[in-house]
């Protein structure tokens, strides 16, 4: 299945419950009052989010004024493309070891992101680590062991209830003397000890800087697309508490929305880097918002 397909695909749902009926609203009309009042509730229903959701019929009402010729299908697809920031992950990094900090709270698919990412960068011919971060919880210690035990990674973990920057350490150090290109470290996502978490993430931060100074390279925070507006007051907490380079947006393939991308975009500006469309493997997919808006509002690629 090629990449466009399997974006497409993943966002069935959400086009055929959400995004989709954009395309019958367009179906033979033109674009009046009554047909903008109808996308923007389509939008805000999707998670969008009302300023992005204004922002973007605002300049679809603007671009189609100027030029009544231009499908405005194509024209909303080009203005919300627009609204996606863009910044790739980097998958051949100069600097190594090349260190990967992933965040989040727990439920959201974050230590399973972490094995498909690996899965990414072996792929391209990466040598991969793993660091088991999150100590709080023994579950999440032995599913990234499962995971590097099934994708040939090593993983580097410490008992359950362990420091979590001494991992981190040992992993750095482990990555360093056995020439390895890339350390992805798990973290704990308990939000509801809120203060107690974000120090334990600024302390691994610290203790990461002491071996690598200007590490972690990457800063991810995995969402679960599911939780809608939910995601961005998640979103908002970690922001506080560490600098985010960039968004991964799990589960779409379920019940998410998808407007959802749009929003943190509009509110927080941090780039989505990656979005999970499926359980497989492969099914963490480098984000491009082309081929995102495509997919969701059901336009052949072209």
């Amino acid at each position: 299945m090629g990449f466009f397909n399997k974006i497409a695909q993943g966002l069935k749902k959400t086009r055929e419950k959400f995004f989709g009926n954009i395309k019958t609203i367009f179906s033979g009309r033109s674009l009046d009052d009554e047909v903008l009042e109808e996308l923007e509730e389509i939008m805000i229903l999707s998670d969008v989010g009302v300023d992005a959701t204004k922002d973007i019929l605002e300049k679809l009402k603007e671009r189609y004024k100027k030029d009544k010729a231009e499908d405005p299908l194509i024209l909303l697809r080009d203005i919300m493309v627009e609204h996606l920031d863009n910044e790739p992950i980097d998958f051949n990094p100069t600097k190594v070891p090349y260190v990967i900090l992933v965040v989040g709270v727990n439920g959201t698919g974050k230590t399973t992101t972490i094995a498909k990412l690996g899965k990414l960068y072996k792929d391209k011919g990466k040598s991969v680590v793993f660091a088991a971060g999150d100590t709080f919880r023994a579950a999440a210690i032995e599913q990234l062991k499962e995971w590097g035990h099934r994708l040939n990674i090593n993983v580097i973990a410490h008992s359950h209830g362990s420091d979590a920057a001494a991992v981190a350490y040992d992993a750095l150090n482990h990555a360093v003397s056995k020439n390895k290109d890339i350390v992805i470290i798990d973290t704990a996502g308990r939000l509801h000890t809120k203060s107690n978490l974000m120090e334990e993430l600024k302390k691994i931060k610290r203790v990461i800087q002491k071996v690598i100074p200007d590490a972690p390279h990457e800063t991810l925070l995995v969402l679960d697309g599911t939780t809608g507006q939910n995601g961005i007051v998640q979103a908002k907490v970690f922001k506080e508490a560490i600098d985010l380079s960039g968004i991964v947006i799990t589960k779409l393939d379920g019940t998410a929305k998808g407007g959802i991308a749009f929003a943190i975009n509009q509110e927080l500006g941090i780039p989505i880097k990656l979005i999970g469309v499926g359980e497989k493997e492969d099914d963490l997919q480098i984000f491009d918002p082309k081929t995102y808006c495509d997919a969701l509002l059901g336009i052949e690629k072209n």
